[in-house]
């Protein structure tokens, strides 16, 4: 039971350190948000372990808080990320409307 804990511990470690990479190096904010989903999806599954292991029903209060921050987080930046790209519209043309146009001419030569 020991060398499981371990494992587990290892695992969650390795992946929060790629997405602590993945944190600090991602160009958008968009890579930087899912980075922060995961931190916190590892958090949870860590939390989940040790509340399995110990037989500890006192944390499950504490996962249900972290999962509702973690959800409603990435609403906020999902409309966050959806009005900045509106008010980019107005402005005039964006990378995402460059890009359409170019699939829409590439479609219409072949």
């Amino acid at each position: 039971m020991n060398t499981l804990w371990i494992i587990i511990a290892v695992l969650l470690a390795v992946a929060a350190l790629m997405s602590m990479v993945r944190l600090l190096l991602g160009p958008s904010i968009l890579d930087r948000a899912l980075s922060v989903d995961a931190l916190l999806a590892f958090s949870l599954t860590g939390l989940g372990a040790y509340a399995a292991f110990n037989r500890d029903p006192t944390v499950l209060p504490t996962l249900l808080v972290l999962s509702l921050l973690g959800f409603v987080g990435s609403v906020s930046i999902a409309k966050f990320v959806a009005r900045r790209t509106e008010s980019h519209d107005d402005e005039g043309p964006s990378v995402f409307r460059l890009a359409e146009d170019t699939v829409e001419e590439e479609g219409k030569t072949s």
